[in-house]
């Protein structure tokens, strides 16, 4: 008890004081456990072997901040999705927002990807060293899975790119050579229901075969009350073969095939604030819905249509491993393609007005890595490697009005202009400031209008690593690596816009339709036949009447402004398509990255280690409907003759990230304790902002981003049945540099989305009963409060004319999102009790506190003024029973 009662009072210092003093003070753990090693129990903590550095090694012997979750631990703890992983590791953080799809991994704060298919991870992810491109490839439920590494910050010298925030590797059994394997059932509230196994074994002297697969189901606990469907419901499968051919103890060949699908009504959203829109889609000429604040958390949600997802996700590879003398040779070779076919009711009411948000997205990933390692008795260590990545990525997008949304345009008309205007009003005075008064009419918001998408985006990559450990002494090791990572990335683009209404450049028609109104106003006056006064007889009445026509003329400009306000309903507006003949839809760029690190054994409990180390994650493309020229291409775009109305300038892509990590940690482990500390400061310049607009994505580069962070993890026995557990981490971050931010110049500000304080405590009793064993666990799991977003886009206010942010907006925008903070009190636990004959019987329940808490916030799409966001899941319980031979 001693060592946990240490870290939580130096944990709490640490956030007290945020210096580097926390992390000396808490340096006197290295001293306090010396007395408990003398009393060690008669079961020590067990070593953990992983291959952070594509070496095996045992956690405290690797000098890398890694967290490492094991099987067992993974089974007792009722990890039931990978989103769960983040409760027992705090420096990761899970979402699964938009769809069944997406899901985004940070760790230390940094990460993004996900929702833009255009956006790779800056989390790398792996699976028995397979890199999987995008994280709908991680959400498979695996069976045999025998460990998750999480590896803390820049780790592009070994994994190449998109790894300038960490690694999350998962590391499944391979088949074995006797006979035996598991099978499980589980049964929990909203009539979840799981069942999975799998079973290996030989088929001769040289060949083991295993297999395993899994279903998963559950009601969505969140209701449609339109039509009483559940959303975030569970219904997936999934299946995975392996063959291990062993020939000699020299050569191990490994493939594995794996296929899974998906087909869920995912993911619920909830209305956070009203606006006056959310009131004119309640009128009875529209005839919505949406909850109230302080429904939020009933489980109740408003929607015309399913939001459905249907998933498909398959891949082989094939690992051979051939050891010659003190050197092993490894190549691992995979082909993995998914497919996410999803449609949403994107305006998140029961109102016809988006009658059709669907995505088909589809993903070919084909790798190849070639490394060779060296284990000599000598001082002298290498490895040198090589991979290939090519990736082919076709999305194809519709956003459709719905049959409601022309009476929805018409009263929000009605009410911006005062009651001056309505839809047909608006048709018939803009046809004829034009010259052609019928054409527009009964064309504006027509329902089944709007984008059709289609982008393509292909990425040809390579990277050239190695890395030398040199022993200085038998104590001190010396470690240098280098990775050269080059990518060439091309992308295309082909939407189009038929809806009338965004098609039209109000800025065109302000002087027009002035002339039009004061036509009509003068006609009016002077009882002209036909309504409309000509140019002679407004010349004349103006020269008679100065004063009123004056008057007129004020009136008929504001009247013709008013009609430009209406530019927030274009938000299906033409698209500059690409290549063109300013933008050739070309990327290419490449990067170094370094790592050195010195490594001293302190003795042999304790080791300290000093690194710094550099990441890269390549340039990213914005694949949605919110992708933009730069505004540096504005006028080359003008001169070509090539802009679109209502051509506004933002970003196509965002440029490569540049990460850098100074860290100091120690590592130390006296048999019935372990305990790790690391300090680090950690910067990516050119960070990928990916921003939710509540339709797209506004995809920039921020200047600088930094981190300061502190990391604790200590287990101790303090007695053989009860082992305890506390993890923590302390983050600061700001932004250094972030002038162009789609909110302005964000520089000095706190990033959102990272909890200053992340802490999981642990407790597992495990109490032999004969040859059986009861085993209670349980964790308690802590975020403080953060903002989930840095603003909402869609408070901010853009002159009609020249598109210029209104300063004052951004502040609004920003303060906005500041009104909802997200904070995380969960509590999990679970029995479990152990016969000797392999069966297993479990009680479990994850988030048994119900803490409630939105996990992000965005605009309403279509809904000026309103938020929505997210909202967690609420407590699940449940019974299993699992059982090994």
């Amino acid at each position: 008890m001693a060592l946990i009662t240490v870290a939580i009072d130096c944990g709490f210092h640490m956030v007290a004081r945020r210096a580097l003093l926390a992390g000396v003070a808490c340096s006197a753990l290295a001293a306090a456990p010396a007395a408990l090693a003398q009393e060690a129990a008669e079961e020590p903590i067990n070593e953990i072997v992983v291959t952070a550095t594509k070496r095996e090694q045992t956690l405290q012997d690797v000098p890398v901040a890694v967290s490492v979750t094991s099987a067992q631990t993974l089974q007792r703890a009722q990890i039931r999705d990978i989103k769960d992983l983040a409760t027992l590791v705090p420096s990761l953080r899970v979402n699964q927002l938009q769809s069944s799809a997406n899901t985004n991994f940070f760790i230390r704060g940094f990460g993004n990807g996900a929702n833009n298919a255009g956006v790779e991870p800056s989390v790398g992810l792996f699976v028995d060293g397979v890199y999987r491109s995008r994280s709908a490839s991680m959400i498979d439920d695996l069976p045999d899975v025998q460990r998750v590494e999480v590896l803390r910050g820049p780790q592009s010298t070994l994994f190449g790119k998109n790894a300038s925030a960490g690694i999350i590797s998962f590391v499944t059994r391979e088949p074995q050579f006797e006979f035996g394997g598991n099978v499980e059932a589980t049964y929990g509230n909203y009539e979840a229901m799981v069942f999975k196994g799998s079973v290996t074994g030989p088929v001769s002297d040289t060949i083991a075969l295993s297999l395993a697969g899994g279903i998963n189901k559950r009601d969505g606990y969140v209701k449609n009350v339109v039509d009483g469907r559940r959303f975030n419901e569970r219904d997936r499968w999934f299946v995975r073969g392996q063959a291990l051919f062993r020939p000699s103890n020299d050569l191990k060949v490994r493939i594995i095939g794996d296929y899974a699908r998906i087909d869920e009504n995912c993911c619920a959203v909830v209305n956070l604030q009203p606006s006056a829109a959310t009131a004119a889609l309640m009128h009875p000429l529209v005839g919505g819905m949406v909850n109230t604040p302080a429904q939020r958390w009933d489980g109740i949600t408003y929607a015309n249509l399913p939001s459905s997802n249907r998933i498909k996700n398959y891949g082989a590879s094939g690992q051979v491993d051939y050891d010659f003398g003190a050197m092993k040779l490894t190549s691992i070779t995979a082909l993995r393609k998914s497919r996410a076919i999803n449609n949403q009711d994107s305006d998140f009411t029961s109102a016809d007005l988006l009658s059709r948000n669907y995505q088909d997205v589809r993903i070919r990933t084909f790798t190849q890595e070639l490394r060779l390692a060296s284990d000599f008795d000598g001082p002298l260590n290498f490895l040198v490697g090589g991979f290939y990545m090519n990736e082919k990525v076709k999305q194809a997008n519709q956003l459709y009005l719905g049959e409601d949304f022309r009476n929805y345009a018409d009263l929000l008309i009605r009410g911006a202009s005062g009651g001056a205007f309505n839809v047909g009003q608006v048709e018939a005075l803009l046809g004829a400031a034009g010259g052609n008064p019928g054409a527009f009419i009964g064309k504006f918001f027509g329902n089944g209008t709007g984008l059709t998408e289609a982008y393509r985006l292909k990425d040809d990559s390579y990277s050239i690593f190695g890395q030398v450990d040199y022993e200085i002494t038998d104590r001190l090791t010396l470690t240098a690596g280098i990775n050269y990572t080059h990518d060439k990335k091309r992308y295309a683009t082909n939407v189009t816009s038929n809806e009338a209404f965004s098609n039209v450049q109000l800025s065109d028609y302000v002087a027009p339709v002035t002339n039009l109104l004061i036509s009509q106003a003068v006609g009016g006056i002077l009882g002209v036949p036909g309504g409309f006064a000509s140019p002679a007889q407004i010349a004349g009445f103006a020269a008679a009447q100065p004063g009123v026509f004056s008057v007129v003329q004020s009136r008929s400009a504001a009247g013709a402004s008013g009609l430009v306000s209406l530019r927030a309903l274009q938000f299906l507006p033409p698209f500059l398509n690409v290549p063109n003949a300013v933008e050739d839809g070309r990327l290419s760029d490449g990067d170094l990255s370094y790592t050195l690190r010195l490594a001293y054994e302190v003795n042999d409990a304790i080791s300290v280690y000093a690194s710094y180390a550099t990441g890269y994650k390549a340039a990213s493309v914005n694949l949605s409907r919110d992708s933009r020229p730069f505004p540096r291409d504005a006028a080359a775009i003008t001169a070509a003759g090539i802009a679109v109305p209502n051509q506004t300038y933002s970003s196509r892509y965002a440029n490569p990230e540049d990460a850098t990590v100074y860290e100091a940690g120690i590592k130390a482990k006296w048999g019935i304790a372990s305990a790790n500390l690391a300090v680090f400061k950690q910067s990516i310049k050119g960070f990928q902002s990916n921003v939710f607009s509540g339709t797209g994505f506004v995809l920039t580069n921020a200047g600088k981003q930094s981190t300061f962070g502190i990391e604790f993890e200590g287990m101790v026995k303090p007695v053989p049945q009860l082992t305890l557990s506390l993890a923590m981490t302390y983050l600061d971050p700001r932004y250094d540099s972030f002038v162009i931010s789609a909110f302005g110049d964000l520089s000095g500000r706190t990033p959102a989305g990272v909890p200053p304080i992340s802490t999981t405590m642990g407790f597992e009793w495990d109490q032999p009963i004969g040859e059986d064993h009861l085993i209670l666990r349980g964790d308690y799991h802590y975020e403080s409060a953060f903002q989930p977003v840095e603003g909402l886009p869609g408070f901010l206010v853009r002159n009609p004319v020249t598109g210029v942010i209104d300063p004052a907006s951004v502040d609004v925008a920003l303060a906005m999102g500041r009104r909802f903070k997200r904070e995380v009190n969960e509590i999990n636990a679970s029995i479990t009790y152990a016969m000797a004959m392999g069966l297993e019987l479990s009680v479990w329940g994850r988030n048994l506190s119900n803490d409630r808490y939105v996990m992000q916030v965005f605009d309403s799409p279509a809904q000026s003024g309103s938020i929505s966001g997210y909202p967690n899941q609420p407590r699940t319980y449940g019974v299993t029973a699992r059982y090994k031979f």
